[in-house]
């Protein structure tokens, strides 16, 4: 059972409080907003006669209370904004309860508030608003981590402290990472124009979304371990699907031209940074083409995701900036590997192969055929030195026997993989 902090304690001395002076801590009715704090920050203009009624809500971030005026700060989906609250503004009567007591003794960082009132600029160039009502939406009984920020005297620029970093606390509690990490709340909001632009460019060639069962009789298309389920009604074992593939096939013979899915898939293996047992996958399917088109596709998509998304191809990732508009460089697997060590593999058998790695360092054992062999060395000797975006091509038919065979090269099928920033 969870123990009460003394600030949780505290808080829900405070909603008894509320409720005490007449006050519903978690009002019944709508709060209608009118206007958003990024776009007020963006647009408003001195002297403008724009943003002169405007309605927001949001969690209180911050209060400083100076005698019968304070400063707060409101954040809503878009970002912050300061707020000017005065007692006989918000209280205009004799009873100045909900500023004497609610606004400066009850209020906690976290609470939902709702305001009314009229935009204007401080003496310190601050876009504020200048609140005439004022309503508590939802009282907060769980303390936020307070990220707090100090400027550096010698470099002027601002740095954070006490941030939420924690990784585990964070995906246990996203709704706190999303709440204190402003960064997090943008990332969510470009991944969903991304899947957004992604769905737009695919329909505009013609392609149809489809969706495909989850629940599967026979899990394929992938080598992966599946989740396993039971069907109660059918008395039979289901499976959570690994892959799309096989239904989306079957689509394409069914007579559509091109097909696409984007969707959850699941597998029961093992996790890192990169592979999560539930993840996301797109996967598109057009009939009477081959991997040179579809290489051409992959290009032309990204490229129009980071214009729709950032309105830009070239994007910061790390120490890197990645130009995502085409064309990109197309390698073979085995030119790479000779062109990152040295060494033509082309035509070497087993042993040589695992001499070549022991020559470059690469563990080996003697479980490894052809295919794991050469599958180490690029990932041991080349795969980290592919930053922009880079189509890896024609690979043995060991690592990939399900592919097409080469048209023109034997012990080779023709299949590609992109790599981007060494992945």
């Amino acid at each position: 059972m969870h123990e009460r902090s003394e600030q949780e304690m505290i808080r829900r001395e405070n909603l008894q409080k509320i409720r005490e002076l007449g006050i519903d801590p978690y009002p019944p009715e709508a709060f209608p907003v009118n206007a958003r704090a990024a776009d007020i920050k963006a647009q408003y203009e001195e002297g403008s006669e724009a943003f002169q009624d405007v309605t927001l809500a949001g969690r209180l971030m911050m209060t400083r209370v100076m005698g019968k005026a304070s400063f707060a700060e409101l954040q809503d989906s878009s970002g912050r904004i300061q707020l000017y609250v005065t007692r006989d503004e918000i209280c205009p009567g004799e009873d100045k309860t909900l500023y004497n007591t609610l606004f400066k003794k009850l209020l906690d960082i976290g609470d939902y508030i709702g305001v009314r009132g009229f935009v204007f600029v401080t003496k310190t160039g601050e876009v504020t608003v200048h609140v005439r009502e004022f309503v508590l939406l939802s009282k907060s009984l769980r303390p936020l981590p307070i990220v707090k920020t100090r400027v550096n005297e010698e470099t002027g620029e601002q740095e954070v402290y006490d941030a939420f970093t924690d990784p585990e606390l964070r995906h246990r509690m996203r709704y706190v990472d999303l709440t204190v990490n402003p960064k997090v709340r943008r990332d969510f909001v470009l991944r969903s124009r991304l899947i957004t632009a992604m769905r737009r460019f695919f329909d505009g060639k013609g392609w149809l979304e489809v969706e495909t069962p989850i629940l599967q009789p026979i899990h394929g298309g992938a080598a992966a371990r599946p989740f396993e389920t039971h069907h109660n009604t059918l008395d039979m074992p289901l499976f959570l699907r690994i892959a799309n593939e096989l239904y989306l096939k079957r689509l394409i013979v069914g007579g559509y031209e091109g097909v696409y899915e984007i969707g959850k898939m699941f597998r029961n293996e093992g996790m890192d940074r990169t592979h999560n047992p539930e993840f996301t996958s797109m996967e598109l399917y057009v009939a009477y083409q081959d991997y040179h088109w579809m290489m051409e596709v992959v290009e032309e998509c990204l490229e129009f995701v980071a214009r729709e998304v950032v309105g830009d191809t070239e994007l910061p990732v790390g120490a890197h900036r990645i130009q995502f508009a085409g064309p990109y460089e197309r390698l073979t697997m085995f030119g790479a590997i000779e062109q990152y060590t040295g060494v033509d593999i082309t035509g070497m058998e087993e042993q040589e192969l695992m001499q070549v790695c022991e020559k470059l360092g690469i563990e080996t054992d003697p479980s490894m055929g052809k295919g794991k062999l050469i599958d180490e060395l690029f990932s041991e000797r080349v795969e980290h030195h592919l930053i922009q975006p880079t189509f890896i091509m024609d690979y043995p038919v060991e690592m990939t026997p399900l592919a097409k065979m080469h048209r023109t090269k034997e012990g080779l099928v023709e299949r590609f993989e992109l790599f981007v920033n060494g992945k």
